[in-house]
């Protein structure tokens, strides 16, 4: 069991991490950031994140029909430069919460970075 900021840390030494947020999905909230934010901001890229985060857990389209109301496990949104990989962890209490981490797509391996990241978001502890 590892701590926000120990978390964020290890997500930074993935091959091709430029930023990592801790983000609260229902406030849009930054709980811990590392690396750069999105054209430098950690909290204007997690509210951004929120709104993609809140679409998919709210539309049922996007619904695994066998996982029985648990979260997506990850979310991806490719850019011209950047990978977007949002991980939904399981924060303990009423609300939810994810990682978002920001990578560039010239030195990242998408595949490896999601397990790396999944690793991470269960070995992570809020507290």
């Amino acid at each position: 069991m590892t701590g926000i900021d120990e978390c964020l840390v290890e997500a930074m030494t993935i091959p091709g991490a430029l930023g990592v947020s801790l983000v609260d999905w229902t406030s849009g909230l930054t709980l811990g950031a590392a690396g750069e934010g999105p054209s430098g901001d950690h909290d204007a890229g997690a509210a951004d994140a929120t709104e993609l985060a809140r679409a998919v857990v709210q539309n049922p389209s996007f619904a695994d029909p066998d996982s029985a109301g648990t979260l997506a496990e990850d979310v991806i949104v490719t850019s011209p430069g950047r990978y977007h990989l949002l991980r939904f962890v399981d924060a303990g209490f009423e609300t939810g919460a994810f990682l978002y981490l920001r990578l560039d797509r010239d030195t990242a391996n998408l595949a490896m970075a999601r397990l790396r990241l999944r690793g991470i978001a269960e070995r992570l502890v809020l507290v």
